[in-house]
């Protein structure tokens, strides 16, 4: 039933619920010639000691100079650089967090074997009670071994990794240009989108248990391009760098 609904989606059989955006209370637009810090963090290194490889056996190493402002948009680069990867990935955390409303992004996306961007949030209180129980809000994955497919995902001590609460939508175009990727978050209910269109939901009856509804406190963003790992891949097809991954607008709407 979960394939056929995707299908039914895509073929125009069921209806997509009409995007109700509401009033804009912050977005980030890249204008400039250099990150906000006083908004973005960046994390580096490759995770090690702690968390090498970002608990998925990612291959990247991250910096501060993978990256540019230029002309309103956001690139991160992703290199080969020697028996390695180099990218970015930034954080609003501590800096800009939010609780309910309509988060979106406009990204143009890298692609090949091994690439893996995101755009995603983590709870506020990861560093208290750690990851899931922080929870986490994937509003796009792509993983360039599976092209044309979006993710869309939730992650939560009930439902979390292999397990994950999620869908992934194939969208023909999706390495074509720009495109929206969004979330409509509300105390009662999660919902995503690609290009305005409905891809996935999330509402339980029972809110009241944390491990499996951790979405009544703050998250933070995350922008940031990884390469392999359990997820992206293992197998990595290093003719395909450098790749740009590149961000055009952050916004959050009211709702």
């Amino acid at each position: 039933m979960k394939n056929l609904s995707v299908l039914l989606l895509l073929t125009g059989l069921v209806a997509t619920a009409q995007v109700k955006k509401g009033k804009l209370i912050w977005e980030e637009n890249f204008d400039g010639k250099a990150l906000n810090e006083k908004v973005w963090n960046f994390e580096l290194g490759n995770g090690c000691p702690n968390n090498c490889g970002f608990g998925n056996a990612e291959k990247q190493t991250y910096t501060n100079s993978n990256h540019k402002v230029e002309g309103g948009f956001l690139t991160i680069t992703t290199k080969k650089e020697g028996d390695g990867y180099t990218s970015t990935r930034i954080t609003t955390e501590g800096k800009k967090e939010f609780k309910y409303g309509y988060m979106e992004a406009r990204l143009k996306l890298p692609v090949g074997k091994g690439i893996w961007p995101a755009f995603w949030m983590l709870g506020g209180n990861i560093d208290q009670v750690g990851w899931p129980l922080a929870g986490e809000i994937d509003i796009m994955e792509y993983v360039g071994r599976e092209p044309h497919m979006a993710y869309a995902t939730l992650h939560t001590t009930e439902t979390h990794g292999e397990h994950a609460n999620g869908e992934k939508t194939e969208f023909k175009n999706l390495e074509e240009g720009f495109h929206l990727y969004g979330v409509n978050w509300t105390k009662d209910k999660i919902t995503f989108y690609v290009d305005d269109k409905e891809v996935h939901s999330f509402a339980p009856q029972d809110k009241s248990d944390p491990k499996v509804w951790p979405f009544n406190q703050p998250f933070y963003f995350i922008l940031n391009c990884a390469v392999g790992g359990y997820f992206g891949g293992m197998e990595v097809d290093n003719g395909i760098f450098p790749q740009q991954y590149v961000i055009d607008y952050v916004k959050v709407f009211a709702n």
